[in-house]
C-alpha cells in the first residue's frame, strides 16, 4: 500500500535498534533478560526462527499477524510464558481452545518447526517463549514495521488454561476506561494500549467478533451509529445475518491487510474501526489526540509500536530456574 496512505520515511534501523534497548535497559534488567541471550549456546536460534517465518508467510501472508497476535495473547495471560502453545489434554482445556483464542490465532505451525529445527542445533536450550517473542518480531518486519532487538532468557510455564483468557485478554466490546485497565493491570500505559491496539492494522477477523454492531447494537438502534454506513453496508455483504459459518472473515484494514502501517488509525478516524474496542478510542480525548498523532506519523508510531512489543515482551517472564524449556511446545515436559 504505502504512496497511497503514507509515504515511507527512510531511517538508521540499527540506530533505532540501539535506541530501543538503551531506552529499555533497567527494564531489561529488573526482568532478567538480555539481547544475544543465546549468543554462546545457540546463535543459530534468530536465524532459524526468522527462516521458518519467511517459509509461513511465504504460504500464508496472513501468518505475520497471526504470530504477533499468538504472543499478545501469550503475555497477557500468565506472562510471556508459551503458555498459548500448549495444547489441551483430556483433563485440561488449554488457552489456544478458548472461545477468545480458537479460531482466531493462527501460525502455531511456524513456532513447531522453527522449535524442531533448533532442537536439533541446540538441544533443551531455546524456549518456547522466546521463539514466540522472535517470531512475533520477525512478522512486524516483514510487513512493514521497525525491527528491534528482542531480550531473551524467558523459560517455559507449565500450565496453560483457557478460562484465564475470559480475564486476562481485551474483548472486542470494551471502551476505553475498561482498555486502560487490562493494560494496567499488565504495566502498560495508556498510550501503549492505543500504540499495540495498532496491530489490528493486519490481519482479519472472524465475524463474530463484530457482527453486533451490524445487526444487534442495542435497543434503540439495530446498527452502531458510530459505524460509517457505506463500511457496515459492505461488512453486511460479507457476515450476513443470522449466518453460522464460523470461516466467515474479513481484514481488519480493507485497504493494506497485509502491511503494518498506520492504516488502523485512518480507518478510525473515517469511523470504520472494525471493533467497538477500536472505534471506542476516538471517544476520549487523550486517546483520540493520539489516534491522530498516529494516523498521520506512521513513522511516530512504527517506532512506538517496537518500542511497546518490546516491553510487553516482558511481562510476567519467568527467568533462572523457573519453569522450563519444553522440548515440544505444544507438551509440558
Amino acid at each position: 500500500m504505502g504512496s497511497g496512505r503514507h509515504t515511507r520515511m527512510s531511517t538508521s534501523i540499527t540506530l533505532f535498534r540501539v535506541l530501543v534497548v538503551l531506552n529499555l535497559s533497567a527494564f531489561h534488567l529488573k526482568a532478567q533478560l538480555q539481547v544475544g541471550f543465546y549468543d554462546q549456546t545457540c546463535g543459530l536460534a534468530e536465524l532459524i526462527v526468522k527462516d521458518e517465518v519467511r517459509k509461513g508467510l511465504t504460504k500464508d501472508a496472513g501468518f505475520a499477524a497471526g504470530l504477533i497476535r499468538i504472543h499478545f495473547h501469550d503475555c497477557f495471560v500468565r506472562g510471556c510464558d508459551g503458555s498459548v502453545l500448549i495444547d489441551s489434554t483430556a483433563s485440561n482445556k488449554a488457552e489456544k481452545d478458548s472461545p477468545v483464542n480458537s479460531p482466531s490465532l493462527r501460525g502455531f505451525e511456524v513456532i513447531d518447526n522453527a522449535k524442531a529445527r533448533i532442537e536439533a542445533v541446540c538441544k533443551g536450550v531455546v524456549s518456547c517463549a522466546d521463539i514466540l517473542a522472535f517470531a512475533a518480531r520477525d512478522s512486524v518486519e516483514m510487513t512493514g514495521g521497525f525491527g528491534y532487538d528482542v531480550p531473551t532468557g524467558r523459560r517455559d510455564g507449565r500450565v496453560s488454561l483457557a478460562s484465564e483468557t475470559l480475564t486476562n485478554l481485551p474483548p472486542p466490546t470494551a471502551n476505553v476506561n475498561k482498555l486502560t485497565q487490562i493494560f494496567a493491570n499488565k504495566g502498560l500505559i495508556q498510550e501503549e494500549m492505543v500504540t499495540l491496539s495498532g496491530a489490528h492494522t493486519i490481519g482479519r477477523s472472524h465475524c463474530t467478533s463484530f457482527s453486533n454492531r451490524l445487526y444487534n447494537f442495542s435497543a434503540t438502534n439495530r446498527q452502531d451509529p458510530a459505524l460509517d454506513a457505506a463500511y457496515a453496508a459492505q461488512l453486511k455483504q460479507q457476515c450476513p445475518q443470522g449466518s453460522t459459518d464460523t470461516s466467515l472473515v474479513v481484514p481488519m484494514d480493507p485497504i493494506s491487510p497485509l502491511v503494518l502501517d498506520s492504516g488502523y488509525y485512518m480507518d478510525i478516524l473515517a469511523n470504520r474501526g472494525l471493533f467497538s474496542s477500536d472505534q471506542a478510542l476516538l471517544n476520549d480525548s487523550t486517546t483520540a489526540i493520539q489516534v491522530n498523532q498516529n494516523a498521520w506519523n506512521s513513522y511516530l508510531w512504527r517506532s512506538k509500536f517496537a518500542s511497546a512489543m518490546v516491553k510487553m515482551g516482558q511481562i510476567g517472564v519467568l527467568t533462572g530456574n523457573a519453569g522450563e524449556i519444553r522440548a515440544n511446545c505444544r507438551v509440558i515436559n
